[in-house]
């Protein structure tokens, strides 16, 4: 959604960056001024262009001989690289020209999180291939971390003046090149107990977040949160921090479509991961249904069990046929949050679901009786807001992110309460607060206005525009 809504501003010349996570891809075409271009037939560059979308893809039946073939090239990858870094060398970067490959560019990198209206401004971007898969550079500079120092491969970044990454980046750029690390949270470092193969990425998270500062790499933070977090870990880097927040798709808004839909939805959207959901939603229908939605994957940060232990209060207490709705995918260790769910999936009062598109999804948000975002711990929270687009009242855990992010327009809640959270989700839907409940809507409608990409985008012309050379 960023790389869409940066091609859109005048003044400002936007590539890609094709890198896979495990995979090492194959080689892109030579720089478009170069001899080796010209020399290179038509024929061979379209070659050449498909072996790299081919490459960005695991055989759904690879042959053993392809096996063998990615486990060679990601056991010789990272020699070569480090032979590099340690000489001072640079890594060149492929040039990938989606115009001939348009169906890949749009359905494999931009339909999930775009309208089909973007399609001509995204489709036919270029793009430049770094080989090496970034897990496999973090993994290298760990191994090398206690002999000199991590050492991360630098990139030839000489045609652009700016490198933005998504997250603290395993590499280094060109001298002439300024680094700007889109900085999302520091949960890695901050509550590390709290993630997936903690060691690996705690340390990856740390040593490429370290050689960035020391770098002197920007950082954009996706909230003045993610911000204080960052500088109570590397105070030195304050001046080069900004907070740009992160934008809402406009697939979020409101609908009128009838809630008569749901009982669809949750047919076809069952998550069929998760054993022993009764199968037939027909007890979600009905004019006066209520249910409570929950949007996050599955993992413990999330707080799924709070929610699960407060709905069982208020169906006990005073919401008998108050439903949950959990929407989501399967995270690391999941097991127990499901099983602390089992009983109620098997009666049908609690339905999860998985893999629901945002013209599915804005109406769960429209109709939940209240949306819950109940994490731990966060760097920005899309559900809220996407609630807020939809007309949909949002009860938070009382997090700083989300006083920041969502102000006045939701009921906040002890985050680790099950009580409390009872009490908020019962303020927000109860009959008799029927005008607290539509105040809130009311100022979610404001609220999220403000992540709308027409207000995030001029913030990052501007930031970007006004960066020193580097």
């Amino acid at each position: 959604m960023l790389f869409r809504g940066l091609s859109t501003i005048e003044g400002l010349d936007v590539e890609g960056l094709l890198q896979s996570s495990n995979r090492v891809i194959a080689r892109g075409l030579p720089h478009p001024d170069s001899g080796a271009y010209r020399r290179m037939s038509l024929d061979k560059r379209i070659h050449r262009l498909s072996r790299v979308v081919l490459s960005l893809r695991a055989s759904e039946r690879q042959r053993i001989t392809e096996h063998l073939s990615d486990l060679l090239r990601l056991a010789v990858a990272p020699i070569g690289m480090t032979a590099r870094a340690a000489l001072g060398m640079s890594e060149t970067l492929g040039v990938f020209d989606g115009a001939q490959f348009r169906d890949f560019v749009w359905r494999d990198l931009f339909a999930r999180t775009l309208p089909v209206s973007d399609l001509d401004t995204v489709a036919g971007a270029r793009m430049r291939v770094a080989r090496v898969p970034w897990n496999l550079t973090h993994a290298t500079a760990l191994a090398t971390r206690r002999f000199g120092g991590p050492l991360y491969p630098r990139l030839d970044t000489r045609d652009f003046d700016v490198l933005l990454a998504e997250t603290p980046f395993p590499g280094r750029v060109s001298r002439r090149t300024r680094m700007v690390v889109r900085y999302h949270d520091a949960i890695p470092i901050l509550m590390p107990h709290t993630i997936t193969d903690k060691s690996f990425h705690q340390a990856s998270h740390y040593h490429a977040l370290a050689r960035n500062v020391k770098d002197g790499a920007w950082f954009a933070c996706v909230s003045e949160a993610t911000r204080r977090d960052l500088l109570s870990i590397f105070p030195e880097v304050e001046p080069r921090t900004r907070t740009i927040h992160n934008m809402v798709s406009h697939h979020y808004h409101e609908e009128s479509t009838s809630a008569g839909r749901l009982y669809e939805i949750i047919r076809t959207r069952r998550n069929e991961k998760v054993k022993g959901s009764e199968p037939d939603p027909m007890r979600w229908m009905g004019a006066d249904h209520q249910y409570l939605l929950m949007v996050s994957t599955l993992e413990p940060r999330k707080n799924h069990v709070t929610l699960l232990s407060a709905w069982e209060m208020l169906r006990q207490e005073r919401f008998p046929d108050l439903k949950l709705l959990i929407v989501g995918s399967l995270g690391w260790d999941h097991s127990a949050i499901v099983k602390r769910f089992k009983p109620w999936l098997a009666n049908g009062d609690v339905q999860m679901l998985e893999e629901v598109p945002a013209s599915e999804l804005r109406l769960l948000y429209h109709h939940a009786a209240a949306t819950v975002c109940p994490s731990l711990g966060e760097g920005f929270d899309f559900s809220g807001v996407e609630a807020m687009r939809c007309g949909g009242a949002v009860v938070a855990s009382d997090i700083a992110v989300h006083r920041e992010v969502f102000g006045d327009a939701a009921e906040y809640f002890h985050t680790y309460a099950p009580a409390d959270l009872a009490r908020a989700v019962g303020a927000v839907i109860d009959g008799e607060h029927a005008a607290w409940r539509s105040e809130l809507i009311e100022r979610g409608r404001v609220v999220s206005q403000a992540y709308l990409p027409e207000r995030v985008l001029p913030k990052w012309r501007e930031f970007l525009l006004g960066l020193p050379a580097a």
